[in-house]
């Protein structure tokens, strides 16, 4: 029961970096992104991993981790694009 409680709460929080990573890459600015946000959240992933790792526990959860870490992750290059176009080194932009 733990680990159907713990995936339901990584699934229903990891449901929102999908919608925040179109969200990115279309608005084509880095303006409302905060790289040291992104990081903290991909900290706190790969601390949830290694506990997942160090108890032995390889199971769908942990993969519902590395989902959630891969998709968050993505945001990370998104940030670097977009700041290159907030200062016009770069015009990338999908509508």
């Amino acid at each position: 029961m733990p680990d159907i409680l713990e995936a339901s709460m990584l699934i229903c929080f990891g449901l929102s970096w999908p919608i925040s990573v179109v969200k990115n890459i279309k608005s084509g600015t880095a303006k409302n992104m905060s790289l040291r946000f992104i990081l903290l959240i991909v900290a706190g992933y790969i601390a949830g991993i290694s506990a997942k790792i160090i108890l032995g526990s390889f199971n769908y959860v942990l993969g519902v981790y590395i989902l959630n870490l891969a998709i968050v992750s993505i945001n990370i290059p998104v940030y670097f694009i977009n700041k290159r176009n907030d200062k016009g080194l770069l015009k990338i932009r999908f509508q």
